[in-house]
């Protein structure tokens, strides 16, 4: 490493956003290098394919260079620069034919006019564990599928805010929506994931 990586090694994000203003690659390199892991695993979460992950990482990091001159400072760089790749993420699976897949919306817990629970073939008072499935490797892939089947209104604030852990208010900006429609679309996406992992741990697909 050089005196002078050394030195930009050291700049805050701001301060290498300026430098690659004025034309200096080597900032924007860094900046790169700096947040490529993260865009990467953010739009490897939000797609779930890592060959289209690896082409929105580079089309957010294209779209971070062509905008750079509207970054004003307002929000922190990092900030900034994931909601760009959220977009380009958001996007491209709206563009995308998806093959028809089984929606996890029929794992909601249903109720019927009187108010009571109608879905008795799930036993909620085990579905409490399910958050586990989570964390436990050998069924981290389940649960990753699980995600990947949720309604795209559904998943993306899933992601920002339990997987990235974005607040509730960084998540609303993230996605031009109001903190009441995150917390509650993300309280459905939690019920129908705890729903089909509740499923999976009685033993049903």
């Amino acid at each position: 490493m050089t005196a002078e990586d050394r030195d930009l090694s050291t700049m805050t994000d701001e301060a290498l956003v300026e430098r690659a203003r004025s034309g200096d690659d080597a900032s924007f390199d860094l900046l790169v290098r700096r947040y490529q892991q993260k865009v990467y695993g953010l739009a490897l979460r939000l797609v779930g394919d890592p060959r289209e992950a690896e082409e929105v990482l580079q089309e957010t990091f294209l779209q971070v260079f062509r905008k750079l001159e509207t970054y004003r400072g307002d929000a922190r760089f990092w900030t900034w620069l994931y909601r760009i790749g959220s977009n380009v993420a958001l996007m491209r699976l709206r563009s995308k034919k998806r093959e028809p897949s089984r929606s996890l919306e029929e794992y909601l817990p249903r109720f019927n006019e009187e108010g009571r629970l109608e879905r008795l073939d799930l036993d909620y008072g085990r579905v409490a564990r399910a958050d586990e499935l989570l964390e436990r490797k050998e069924l981290a892939q389940k649960a990753l599928e699980a995600i990947q089947r949720l309604p795209e209104a559904y998943r993306a604030p899933l992601v920002l805010r339990d997987l990235d852990e974005l607040s509730t208010m960084e998540t609303a900006k993230m996605l031009d929506l109001e903190p009441g429609v995150v917390r509650t679309r993300l309280h459905r996406a939690r019920l129908m994931l705890r729903g089909y992992l509740g499923r999976l741990l009685g033993g049903e697909g």
